[in-house]
């Protein structure tokens, strides 16, 4: 027999913008029923944003103990059981598993686990262990998340991996073929260059990053370079060979392939619309992605959508902040989504923080805009960090004639911590004056940002 419910508010994904979702609205006294067919935490915690940085963080200090010499450090040559490194990987999604769950149950949201598929925008059924349940719901939030690309030539399975099973690896491959120059590509490419394994990258675009200005992506390419990573751009995968190496045809009509243990693809993420039942719903698309206003409504009556489902930039932060705004307009505040900035980062080797428009965005968009650059190896804490000398630096881009702040950007070990000071800064409406007039902390890297507004006033102090 099916049993029912019905609930005031429905969130269906138990990602970082699901269950923020669910936790505001219960905060708020609404009745919330949250329902999730894997583990809590989605895409982010379990299967990109914390494993793989926490994978980074290994392959860094794996890296660094061969590093030591400069410094006057003597050790033997490391050893890696990677196996051991994933044990420690999964120990932490684990600990914040737990963690989530134990939030919502102490903000008493209902947990469902089960896939949601819907018959109409308020009704849908979940096969659960305890038999099927019906659920119909006053407001549905729609958190369902991404999912990684595959590339038709190039399907996922066996030796050819997506982030995820990259990720969960028990031996670092000898030789890893990345297809995909993109953020992710180039994190996870970097990592298990940095444990020992030789690494080719094959890019569709004529430089690494393409969505970054060449500014920020060059110190990045110089480590690759130097690490002798080996780059195919312009190029395209055409598929597997005879022998199940990688076939490449580069921009210049040339035919390579390329042998690998392990072929990572990574050439972007698709918002997750099939097999739940969206095209019942009555909502509108925009493209692959549902259509939503500026308070996150859909076409259909109170039924909201989130987080990757709706569109660039598909980052844990905005999903976040959607659904808890989704919650709070639920319950009668007036609120709408339109923020600054939503500030990016890529955990490569240097790191790259981006937050608001680039010179070339600016210039794009008619602003008559300034730029100024204050770079980190005029920064005396980046030198004691060894991060002075990769070409980073911090960057600051102004309108001309009112010196507000217009985006604010970064290149360098250890700038991903910056990248709140930047939205912060982005969000309030700075000035030029605002930030050179806040007194940095000596010795840190947040320095470099008040130095740039100085330099973009006229006023450079360090250089």
């Amino acid at each position: 027999m099916t049993e029912s419910r019905h609930t005031k508010v429905l969130v269906v994904g138990g990602g970082v913008g699901g269950y923020v979702a669910a936790l505001r609205a219960a905060q708020l006294g609404l009745d919330t029923v949250l329902v999730e067919g894997d583990r809590l935490g989605g895409t982010c915690l379990i299967r990109g944003c914390i494993p793989s940085k926490a994978l980074i963080h290994a392959a860094h200090r794996f890296a660094e103990m061969g590093e030591l010499a400069a410094l006057g450090i003597s050790a033997g040559p490391p050893r890696l059981d990677l196996a051991k490194t994933v044990g420690w990987k999964d120990g932490i999604v684990d600990r914040l598993n737990s963690g989530v769950a134990a939030l919502l149950a102490q903000a008493k949201v209902s947990v469902i686990a089960g896939w949601a598929v819907f018959s109409d925008a308020k009704t849908c059924a979940v096969e659960t262990i305890e038999g099927p349940l019906t659920l119909t719901a006053e407001h549905v939030i729609l958190a369902a998340g991404s999912e990684a690309t595959a590339l038709p030539t190039l399907p996922f399975g066996g030796d050819v991996l997506s982030s995820t099973e990259a990720l969960n690896i028990p031996d670092s491959p000898k030789h890893l073929a990345v297809v995909g120059a993109g953020y992710i590509g180039l994190e996870l490419g970097i990592a298990f260059r940095k444990l020992g394994a030789e690494v080719t990258v094959v890019e569709m675009a004529d430089r690494i990053l393409p969505r970054h200005d060449a500014q920020l992506s060059r110190p990045v390419r110089r480590w690759l370079d130097r690490h002798r990573v080996a780059l195919h751009l312009g190029a395209t995968v055409t598929g597997l060979d005879g022998e199940g190496r990688l076939a490449v045809a580069t921009g210049k009509g040339e035919r390579l392939t390329v042998a690998a243990d392990k072929i990572l693809v990574t050439v972007g993420r698709r918002p997750r619309t099939q097999g739940w039942g969206l095209d019942a719903m009555g909502v509108e698309m925009d493209g692959p992605f549902v259509m939503i206003d500026d308070q996150c409504r859909t076409a259909m009556k109170n039924v909201w959508a989130i987080g990757d489902l709706v569109g660039e930039p598909m980052l844990a932060h905005k999903a976040s902040a959607q659904g808890a705004m989704v919650a709070e307009i639920i319950a009668g505040e007036r609120r709408r989504f339109d923020p600054a900035a939503v500030a990016a980062v890529c955990f490569t080797e240097p790191e790259i923080v981006s937050a608001g428009l680039s010179p070339d965005a600016a210039k794009a968009a008619g602003e008559d805009a300034t730029a100024a650059r204050f770079p980190l190896s005029a920064s005396g804490r980046a030198l004691t960090l060894e991060a002075g000398d990769d070409g980073g630096f911090v960057r600051i881009v102004a309108g001309r004639s009112d010196q507000r702040v217009l985006g604010i950007q970064a290149v360098g070990r250890g700038v991903a911590e910056l990248a709140g000071e930047f939205a912060h800064a982005l969000a309030m409406g700075a000035l030029l004056e605002d930030i050179a007039g806040t007194i940095h902390v000596h010795p840190t890297l947040g320095e470099a940002l008040g130095e740039a507004a100085l330099l973009a006033l006229g006023r450079g102090l360090h250089v």
